[in-house]
């Protein structure tokens, strides 16, 4: 019997020709994989999330130097929604679907935060305002805005409609001890030791930068409803592990967390200008945490002289949207309309 032998230059061929295939196969591959687009990491919290998609968009707009980014969508008259610390336009979720079935909503990233990039010119209120109100007008050619703000959103929001009242049809006020007449400089800072802490410069920086969503975690119990900042004993909080995860990740750009910090070293320039502004007589809906109701009205009165509806809401601390939804969306809906 005659046994057939294979040459070494053929085993040699063969092993070059799997060797070729098997790279083509991955290339083909890693092609392949290519073409599916990245997610943006702007987008991440609302991939998948088929009511945002349905309804909303995330947009940039380059205003002055800053690339500002806003969530728009819905039909109707146009509101404004203008964050505060420590969050950003994702804050402002848990009530923008209901809103954008009556309302063509704006949800903004302040400049330097959230998803907006460059550093504006300042960080007093009303420098922020100029660059909100120039997306929105300027850009967007909104000038019949409902504007609403919360935390140091809503010192944004007040100093929006006392410099354009043309252009601000009304004013949504949430939870914040107006700087100005009423309440100095030196003694905000005594409202709340995180107030005196964030002021200091590059101090908060230090100590928080790289623990940002532990810092974030424990601090928005502390200013929730029961929570210590109200003389309480609650732990718990109002954000779900997915959107304490949001908010730590813009904030844990260097940039954003000293920018957020920021806010509240303005305290000083905030309380000149709000002293030097003519009372607004735009009209405004005052919301609050429940029992500020007196305590935040007497700040903001000397300069809002039109209050039409003001109320505390129930069962909620400073995160008046997230701990009471229902509520927020129920009195922004009947204000507005």
């Amino acid at each position: 019997m005659i046994t057939a032998t294979r040459p070494h230059g053929w085993l040699r061929s063969t092993r070059t020709v799997a060797t070729i295939a098997l790279a083509l196969l991955l290339t083909t591959g890693t092609a392949a994989c290519s073409t599916t687009p990245a997610i943006p990491s702007y987008a991440a919290a609302t991939h998948g999330d088929t009511e945002f998609e349905n309804t909303f968009q995330h947009k940039f707009a380059d205003i002055d130097g800053i690339r500002m980014h806003y969530v728009t969508g819905g039909h109707g008259t146009p509101v404004v929604l203008i964050h505060g610390w420590p969050q950003t336009w994702y804050g402002w979720w848990p009530i923008m679907p209901a809103l954008a079935e009556r309302h063509t909503v704006y949800a903004v990233d302040l400049p330097g935060l959230g998803d907006s990039t460059g550093a504006p010119t300042g960080y007093d209120k009303a420098t922020l305002a100029r660059y909100v109100h120039t997306l929105i007008a300027d850009r967007l050619g909104v000038r019949d805005a409902r504007v609403v703000g919360h935390d140091w959103g809503a010192a944004i929001a007040f100093e929006y409609a006392d410099h354009f009242p043309a252009d601000t049809a009304r004013l949504g006020y949430f939870d914040l001890p107006l700087p100005g007449p009423a309440i100095d400089a030196r003694t905000y800072r005594t409202l709340s030791w995180h107030i005196a802490f964030h002021c200091q410069p590059r101090v908060p920086e230090a100590i928080v930068g790289d623990h940002v969503r532990e810092y974030l975690a424990m601090f928005y119990p502390q200013v929730s409803f029961g929570g210590t900042a109200f003389g309480g004993t609650s732990e718990r909080s109002p954000f779900t592990d997915a959107e304490i995860d949001e908010f730590a990740r813009t904030y844990s750009r260097p940039a954003a967390l000293s920018g957020g910090f920021e806010l509240y070293r303005a305290i000083d320039e905030d309380v000149r200008d709000t002293v030097a502004a003519p009372p607004t007589s735009v009209p405004t809906l005052l919301l609050t945490a429940q029992g500020q109701l007196d305590a935040i009205r007497a700040t903001v009165s000397p300069r809002l002289t039109n209050i039409v509806r003001a109320v505390d809401v129930p069962h909620a601390g400073h995160w008046l949207a997230e701990e009471n939804p229902q509520f927020v969306a129920a009195e922004l809906e009947h204000f507005l309309d």
